[in-house]
């Protein structure tokens, strides 16, 4: 018997009407569509197969289900034929498409504009089939994060129950200690929910996640705030934040703890880093720096030069005493050391401590 080729055509989504496939052979002919579809699912249970079969409208699931009970047994020759029926199927599909307007806008992904995304999103929401959990399960953890921060404990319990193990640990791990306490107790008593429940609530979330309007920018004001800070000259930095100071104290607190400088390195980077943004920075950027550091980076050159090879600190010590640097081209090369830093937290090869925890 030929091997049998996973079908999934159509999203993956099994299909058994009446027109199932080419004209049937005489040996097939009396049987109908459902029952070929019936002989096919049940060999692939014997083969192992995982059949996405939930993806079905729950009508034809039950049909199909009850044409697997009425059925007995099928000889050798029939299922050779269906099969290789089958088979002929497949192999003549060419191309396959996701079924519906959600499949079609997970396909595409970021090839749509933000704001036609959205539009569609919602459109898809108000006639979406199948389980609106997948595509819950499927968004950024920063995505989720608010339902969980904002919906009651019960609805939190049931999102963190439909999640992947590690999505849902990430996620407990980022809300308030007392918050998280209680969604996970609440887990624990989610066992009787029932399956229309937990329908409801997916396509309500699912709902409420499309419907937020698109945002124009990746980054929040404090992060695109910090991160210009971060590239600007210390004078600069300085009159700006005082600015904010008087204009948002609140505002300005935030973009302090964003902003990442030269002089912040003893207490937001672990000594065992150092070598990693060492090694990304030229020795000459490094001798500037020991040369030129004043006030406040001076701790900051301390602490790097005390994590590193000694012998590599200790010749950078002596080539820094024939050096007298002008002050821009220190700040230049302490901004070299924060981008190595960036670069590196970036890669997640280094994390850097909470600057609320200096």
């Amino acid at each position: 018997m030929a091997d049998l080729t996973p079908y999934a055509p159509r999203g993956g989504a099994l299909r058994f009407d009446d027109d199932f496939g080419p004209a049937a052979p005489a040996r097939t002919r009396q049987l109908s569509g459902r029952e070929k579809a019936a002989i096919i699912v049940r060999l692939m249970v014997q083969e192992g197969a995982e059949l996405p079969l939930s993806d079905l409208p729950e009508d034809l699931q039950a049909v199909l289900a009850e044409q697997i009970g009425t059925m007995r047994s099928v000889d050798r020759d029939t299922l050779d034929q269906v099969v290789a029926e089958f088979i002929g199927g497949i192999e003549s599909i060419g191309l396959s498409f996701p079924d519906g307007l959600t499949g079609a806008l997970d396909l595409l992904g970021g090839q749509l504009s933000s704001t036609t995304a959205s539009r569609l999103r919602r459109i898809a929401g108000a006639t979406q089939k199948g389980d609106p959990w997948q595509r819950i399960a499927g968004l950024e953890a920063d995505r989720l994060l608010p339902v969980l921060n904002e919906e009651s404990i019960e609805i939190g319990a049931v999102l963190l129950s439909k999640l992947s193990i590690s999505k849902a640990a990430e996620l407990l791990e980022r809300l308030p200690g007392d918050r998280a306490r209680r969604i996970a107790y609440a887990v624990s008593l989610t066992g009787n929910v029932d399956p229309d429940t937990v329908l409801s609530i997916g396509k309500s979330l699912a709902a409420q996640l499309d419907a937020e309007p698109p945002k124009a920018f990746d980054q929040g004001p404090v992060q695109r705030v910090g991160a210009i800070l971060n590239q600007s000259k210390a004078a600069t930095r300085d009159d700006v934040l005082a600015g904010l100071d008087e204009a948002d104290a609140d505002f300005a607190n935030e973009v302090r703890k964003a902003i990442f400088t030269f002089s912040n390195i003893p207490r937001r980077i672990e000594g065992r880093d150092v070598p990693k943004v060492v090694k990304m920075v030229e020795p000459s950027a490094l001798i500037q720096i020991v040369a030129g550091a004043q006030g406040a980076d001076r701790e900051a050159v301390d602490y790097v030069l005390s994590n590193m090879s000694q012998r590599m600190a200790q010749s950078i010590r002596d080539e820094a005493q024939a050096v007298k640097p002008k002050a821009k081209d220190v700040e230049a090369a302490m901004g070299d050391v924060v981008t190595a830093i960036r670069t590196l937290e970036g890669r997640g090869e280094l994390f850097l401590i909470a600057a609320d925890e200096e």
